[in-house]
């Protein structure tokens, strides 16, 4: 059985959990979020992306 999640899903259900249970405050989620908005317009964005997707190759392709 495959499950794919996106990305977006798995990280906001990650925050979740951390704002919930680790004492994450939400201001300090939400200055998270604005950096992830800005990195997003930069000119490291595209370097960003090939990273993690190579990572989710990577995942991807281990054999239980």
């Amino acid at each position: 059985m495959a499950l794919s999640i996106s990305a977006v899903v798995l990280l906001a259900i990650v925050v979740f959990l951390l704002v919930r249970k680790a004492g994450l405050k939400a201001g300090h989620a939400a200055v998270c979020m604005l950096l992830g908005f800005y990195l997003a317009s930069s000119s490291i964005a595209p370097t960003i992306s090939e990273l993690t997707t190579n990572v989710a190759g990577m995942i991807g392709g281990l054999k239980f």
